[in-house]
């Protein structure tokens, strides 16, 4: 792997330039975890599921030709104020993790070129591996607020 490409895997996974996804997440209340730390503010859960459906559709929209984008933004935003189970948590974690390794996957993917143009679109490959970086450091940075504001922060 070449190292334009090791730097976007770096980039994909965290843990430089902020803290890493697994420790932003790691020990996270499952009492605080649905609750907003102030009127305008998302909980930890709406800002991972939010996470989590942006960027398993940035990876689907670059990888499958015939995807559709949910609808903005219903499709892209947990239900304001819903309360995730255990289930649902687990399931929302597993699920922006095995998106993640998709994403470093498909950078690390020599049989594209991250240069060359997504079909019938305006972006290329980079494109949509750089908005992935960039929307889920944003919302990392967003989910840390939100705990720290909640007293659930080491």
């Amino acid at each position: 792997m070449d190292a334009f490409k090791e730097q976007l895997v770096k980039s994909l996974k965290g843990g430089h330039a902020f803290v890493s996804y697994k420790d932003a997440l790691d020990g996270v209340d499952p009492a605080k975890r649905s609750v907003r730390p102030g009127n305008e503010l998302h909980s930890v859960y709406e800002l991972l599921e939010h996470m989590r459906l942006a960027q398993k559709d940035l990876l689907d929209f670059a990888l499958d030709p015939d995807w559709k984008s949910p609808e903005w933004p219903a499709g892209f935003w947990p239900e304001e104020g819903h309360v995730a189970t255990d289930e649902e948590w687990d399931r929302c974690v597993r699920g922006f993790f095995r998106d993640q390794n998709r994403a470093v996957k498909f950078a690390k993917n020599e049989e594209i070129d991250l240069l060359s143009w997504v079909p019938q679109t305006e972006n290329t490959y980079l494109r949509e591996i750089m908005l992935i970086i960039e929307h889920n450091a944003y919302h990392l940075g967003q989910l840390v607020e939100a705990r720290k504001a909640l007293g659930d922060w080491k």
